[in-house]
């Protein structure tokens, strides 16, 4: 029991750090580009895949370190339903990352 828990715990904080450091890593990207003529913006993505962890935890009252080892974190452009890329704003963009920095030091 106390292996699976430890498992568990591991897998999250992994999944979580690894998940801070990529959002790091996308905002800074588009803050970088904001100006630049034919830059695409890009998001983390990962709502998809952490589905699938949602459901295990709805079906069965909790969550294994192998559902949440299948949660993929992968960087996407961000663009709206046609296709467009979507627009930097800089100021919100640099509240995301002071708000991602407080939750990765955290």
């Amino acid at each position: 029991m106390t292996q699976s828990v430890e498992a568990l715990t591991t897998t999250v904080l992994s999944l979580a750090l690894s998940a801070a450091g990529q959002r790091h890593q996308a905002i800074a990207a588009n803050l970088a580009n904001a100006t630049a003529e034919g830059y695409t913006p890009v998001r983390l993505a990962f709502e998809a895949s952490l589905a699938d962890a949602r459901l295990a935890l709805r079906e069965r009252g909790s969550v294994d370190a192998q559902s949440l080892s299948a949660v993929r974190i992968e960087i996407e452009p961000d663009v709206d339903a046609s296709g467009q890329a979507a627009p930097v704003h800089v100021d919100a963009a640099m509240v995301e990352m002071a708000r991602n920095a407080v939750h990765y030091r955290g």
